[in-house]
């Protein structure tokens, strides 16, 4: 008897590795089962995607594949939160009786499979057949595997027909989240938000000079702002031309705008408060600043050294948390792009919404008011500071500098003008902020059109 425990202990302990070598011999499936396993870090866990799929520090079933299947994986997760309440009622549809409550592998292994089914160039009987093989591997999804089956066949069958009804009912986005938008912006707006959202974001480049030349070798056009965009790449970016010569970096449009707002500061000392990963540093640093550039993170700001050194740029960089931070003089300009709910990085990071929740946009909106106030005592009477974040709640914006305005005297709105800069003019307020949204830049078509949601406002130092 003890003989036929050992045994049994034995054949225990080497099940999980036996079923990894069984997964191998599936082409296919280890990138589906790691798909599933990040989505429920995503929704169950409220874990960033993209920490979850860093090639270096991420997810370790995710960094066992190659590179070739976490691009896989990527597309995927990426389609699978985007469209996450349109798949859902589509499976739900289906279903005689709701998923039991604890069904969670079971949900998320579903989602995967109609991602593909739905919306990416895979073929129907390979995400039907490598969901239903998963199923079977899987203790807690094998019971199952007949139902899997017969749902995802019923909806590849039917998407021509009742995908396009979905899309039109839905807004693919939590509740809290279309509420919290359409009471910021109306049912219109929100509406043209939540159908950006569905939109892959193009990539923006600000280059050092030349916008025309480098759209050409780029193959995109300039935007009214003199960001360089591009719809889709033609190679991963270190391959493009101008990478390795430091001629340029990428940069959203909206993000590229609140560097700007200081005007010029040529010969200035200016600190970049939350720097990393150092887009803005380079902005300043190219306009002529000596700048200092201060991040809590190491990491972020080894980061940000790097990049400033393929650009061929300076800045002094401190590690230091904000709250704590004492230069041994004040700054002529400061610019603080705080940490937010990020909501206005829903193209580029659909899982935003899923794990972000009313109580942390409030949360951090209460944090950026503290690192403003910190940053309005870091400039010289007289100096300009620049508050910015790229979320697209008021809480974090509008309603946080109005009340600061109003419990201050050390600051002075210093209202943007249209004139200071090309093509700024639709994004500002009646009273001289800065507000952009997905919805906004219309240029036609929605690939090429839009751009972060961001929120900025400009101040000066009471003497």
């Amino acid at each position: 008897m003890n003989g036929a425990n050992a045994s049994g202990k034995r054949q225990r302990s080497r099940g999980p590795d036996l079923q990894a070598e069984n997964d191998l011999n599936i082409p296919g499936l280890p990138a589906r089962k790691a798909a599933a396993k990040l989505l429920a870090a995503v929704i169950d866990a409220k874990t960033p995607l993209d920490g979850l799929t860093d090639h270096e520090h991420g997810h370790p079933q995710f960094r066992t594949l190659d590179m070739r299947d976490r691009s896989l994986v990527r597309a995927i997760l990426i389609t699978a939160l985007r469209f996450r309440v349109t798949i859902g009622k589509l499976i739900a549809r289906r279903l005689e009786r709701p998923l039991p409550g604890n069904a969670h592998s079971l949900s998320h292994l579903l989602h995967v499979a109609a991602a593909q089914i739905l919306f990416l160039d895979i073929p129907d009987s390979a995400a039907v057949d490598l969901a239903v093989t998963h199923a079977k591997s899987d203790p807690r999804t094998a019971r199952f595997a007949g139902l899997v089956n017969g749902l995802l066949r019923g909806i590849a069958r039917a998407k021509d027909h009742q995908l396009p009804k979905m899309l039109a009912s839905t807004g693919d986005a939590p509740d809290w989240f279309i509420e919290r938008l359409t009471a910021a912006y109306g049912d219109d707006k929100a509406h043209a938000i939540l159908a950006a959202h569905r939109t892959e974001a193009p990539v923006d480049f600000t280059v050092k000079s030349d916008p025309e030349g480098w759209a050409e070798k780029l193959g995109g056009i300039v935007l009214p702002t003199g960001t360089v965009r591009v719809e889709h790449l033609a190679a991963n970016v270190a391959d493009l031309p101008g990478y390795g010569d430091g001629a340029w970096w990428v940069q959203d449009a909206a993000a590229a705008l609140p560097a700007r707002l200081l005007g010029d500061v040529a010969g200035l000392r200016v600190a970049d408060l939350c720097a990393a990963p150092g887009g803005k540093t380079a902005q300043l640093a190219m306009a002529g600043a000596d700048v200092t550039a201060v991040d809590a993170s190491k990491n972020r700001l080894a980061r940000l050294a790097v990049n400033l050194d393929r650009l061929g740029l300076r800045a002094e960089i401190v590690q230091a948390d904000l709250l704590d931070y004492q230069p041994a003089e004040l700054f002529d300009a400061v610019l603080l792009d705080a940490p937010c709910s990020s909501t206005g990085t829903v193209r580029r990071h659909p899982d935003v919404p899923w794990t972000k929740s009313p109580e942390d946009v409030a949360k951090l909106a209460a944090l950026q008011r503290k690192l403003l106030d910190k940053a309005l005592q870091l400039v010289k009477p007289g100096g300009r500071l620049v508050f910015s974040n790229c979320s697209l709640d008021p809480l974090e914006g509008e309603a946080l500098v109005e009340a600061m305005l109003g419990e201050t005297a050390l600051a002075t709105l210093d209202p943007i003008v249209a004139g200071e800069i090309d093509g700024i003019a639709p994004f500002l307020t009646a009273n001289g902020l800065l507000r952009t949204t997905p919805a906004d830049l219309d240029l036609g078509r929605p690939g090429i059109s839009g751009l972060d949601g961001f929120f900025a406002a400009r101040f000066r130092r009471a003497g």
